[in-house]
């Protein structure tokens, strides 16, 4: 049976929050690695300023961060280029959201990359693999599976973080279970569904990630054998 009505608003707010959170989740891990290896730098001129961007913003409070990028962008354009550039809510949104993300994965990163042995890097050196190559397919795979816990629960933060952009005029989940429960009046049947349907997102996820942890086991489980 088709979706109508304001089950269908819901539907797309949905689809909406979904979108959001996949590509914050996707910019955020692109940022927390670069965050990361800018953190363990041995360049203390690439180390420090890293280092204090990450500290500013897990010091900030999440929604200060979202009003900033989506209202302050636009001055920031303005003071640069004398046009007046406004970003889009959406865009405002995941910026924000993405960046909220990395500084946060970044320390978990940070510290899956020390957990992996100095010797996987030694002996890819001494068999003559560059370091991109050895960060790539030697360190990061194994740093992964180290951060994978740490990951999972920033993701659910993130999530849940979405909401925050209701603010700015994105008419996620949140903003459109509030603007049902404001035209029907029945505000404990949509807000329920709502969480309903966080919760029902957050099962999937959990249920991704279990799948994803245990063919990671499995394959040190059979490097193990084999090394063995």
């Amino acid at each position: 049976m088709a979706l109508s009505g304001y089950a269908l608003t819901l539907a797309e707010a949905s689809w909406v929050t979904i979108q959001l959170s996949l590509v914050s989740v996707v910019v955020g891990l692109l940022l927390a690695t670069l965050f990361a290896c800018g953190e363990i730098s041995r360049f203390k001129a690439v180390a420090w300023p890293v280092t204090a961007l990450v500290t500013v913003l897990r010091g900030l409070p999440e929604l200060l961060i979202v009003l900033f990028i989506f209202f302050g962008s636009s001055q920031v354009f303005f003071l640069l280029t004398g046009q007046f550039i406004e970003i889009s809510p959406f865009l405002s949104g995941v910026i924000a959201l993405s960046l909220i993300f990395a500084a946060y994965a970044s320390q978990t990163l940070r510290g899956a990359l020390k957990a992996v042995p100095n010797g996987q890097r030694e002996a890819a050196s001494a068999l003559g693999i560059t370091k991109t190559q050895t960060f790539f397919n030697i360190v990061l795979p194994q740093a992964i599976r180290h951060a994978l816990p740490g990951l999972t629960n920033q993701w659910l933060v993130l999530l849940k973080d979405t909401a925050l952009v209701s603010l700015i005029g994105v008419t996620d989940l949140l903003k459109q279970a509030q603007l049902t429960a404001a035209a029907t009046h029945e505000s404990f049947t949509w807000y329920a569904s709502a969480a309903a349907i966080y919760l029902i997102i957050t099962l999937i996820t959990q249920r991704f990630v279990k799948r994803l942890d245990n063919k990671y086991s499995l394959h040190d489980s059979n490097t193990q054998g084999a090394g063995a």
